[in-house]
């Protein structure tokens, strides 16, 4: 990646009193579902391209192949047009974007920031904990999008066996006015003048929720206790990373001991193997309280979507694994629309029926006390995790503003 002017500019530590105070749920919203790359990038990239002030663009990932080519057009068209275009990535998710690539963006006056970029030790990538791994996009402040979709071709099933499941929403209503203040904060322009708030849009309800390292630690995993506490018919959760909380573990427990039906659909194909190492550590704990697991086994799952009873659902950045509840900086909504939850049911719903296998319970045997023993451990590791979490290193992050590769002295990021 091109590297960053001078020292770069200091995360802001401070927030305004709106920021750290966020209101409660926010009426008048409309929530659309797009599923994978497919439905996503084209809504997004003709959204740039018809911008008229502002576009703000905050991702995890983006790699330089097709599609991260398709939004460096959109981006460069936007800008040129005299549009003004923040984009904010992570230097550990998008560490290889050529100088041409950058130089381009910079020249048509596009502000391109790297969250944290680190430099390489014998080639390897040490700045690995608390990532930006954010998805948001604002067009203009009117109407937004954010989910877990990153700018890369493994989002379109054209990329094969290994293309992600993965889903996000276009946002319109009031709650837009949080996250474009949300995203301008983070690139330091909270000076700039305040936001206006969109107009009604729909319905539904919502509230647009972080995690941080500072203020806002558990606000994303709260709300999904709270919703899981007063279940009281069905929990759908689909989710990448699985390995959460002794608290969400427990609160998922009760539902299902209660009746409630909860449903945990993880990946069966996953992208790291790892990955399903761990999950798999929690399953006898989970099914032997009634929550009925299933694996995606068409390709691997990169969704962060849940939906509660027939209202409440989020979509968004926020896996269900440490990184994403103890260490990353995410983001989500939370919705309350009946619309937009049967939707999501019904999507989830045909996940199951065509692309998943259910895990069966595990039979008694002469390795049940082992299982058992396994589980206690895992158990009680998540327990105290949050707070083991807390003791790794928690640097102040800089966002660097990048400039043409003439103009740097700096070696590569």
């Amino acid at each position: 990646m091109t590297p960053p002017a001078g020292h770069g500019t200091a995360a802001p530590r401070r927030r305004s009193r709106r920021a750290r105070h966020r209101p409660g749920w926010i009426g008048g919203n409309r929530f659309e579902l797009l599923e994978n790359g497919e439905e996503f990038f084209p809504r997004v990239f003709e959204s740039i391209r018809q911008a008229r002030r502002e576009v703000l663009l905050e991702t995890f990932i983006l790699f330089e192949d097709k599609i991260g080519r398709a939004l460096h057009a959109a981006l460069l068209e936007a800008a040129r047009r005299g549009v003004e275009v923040h984009v904010l990535v992570d230097g550990f998710g998008s560490p290889d974007l050529s100088p041409a690539f950058v130089d381009a963006l910079v020249q048509a006056g596009v502000r391109l920031r790297i969250f944290d970029p680190g430099r390489r030790l014998f080639g390897q990538r040490l700045n690995v904990l608390r990532r930006m791994h954010r998805k948001i996009v604002v067009i203009d402040g009117e109407f937004g999008f954010i989910g877990g979709i990153n700018y890369s071709a493994d989002h379109v099933a054209d990329f094969g066996p290994e293309a992600k499941q993965d889903y996000a929403v276009e946002v319109h209503g009031p709650v837009v006015a949080q996250m474009h203040r949300f995203a301008r904060e983070a690139v330091d322009m909270a000076s700039r003048g305040p936001c206006t708030e969109p107009a009604p849009a729909g319905a539904a309800q919502a509230l647009f929720v972080t995690r941080d390292n500072h203020r806002h630690t558990n606000d994303i995993e709260r709300h999904y206790r709270l919703a899981l506490r007063t279940a009281r018919e069905r929990v759908v959760i689909a989710n990448a990373y699985f390995f959460p909380g002794y608290r969400f573990i427990r609160e998922m427990r009760r539902a299902a001991l209660r009746g409630v039906d909860v449903r945990l659909i993880l990946q069966g194909k996953p992208d790291m193997p790892i990955v399903r190492t761990a999950a798999g550590m929690l399953y006898d704990h989970l099914i032997r309280a009634g929550v009925r697991i299933y694996e995606y086994c068409e390709r691997p799952l990169h969704g962060k979507v849940a939906l509660v009873d027939s209202e409440w659902a989020t979509v968004g950045s926020s896996n269900l694994d440490p990184l994403s509840l103890s260490l990353n900086l995410e983001a989500n909504v939370v919705i309350r629309d009946r619309g937009f939850n049967a939707h999501l049911h019904e999507r989830l719903a045909h996940l199951i029926r065509h692309s998943c296998r259910e895990v069966e319970a595990p039979e008694p045997g002469r390795w049940r006390g082992l299982r058992l023993l396994r589980s206690y451990l895992v158990f009680h590791v998540m327990r105290w995790f949050p707070t083991w979490a807390a003791w790794l290193p928690r640097h102040r992050p800089t966002i660097a503003l990048a400039s043409a590769a003439a103009d740097s002295a700096h070696p590569a990021a």
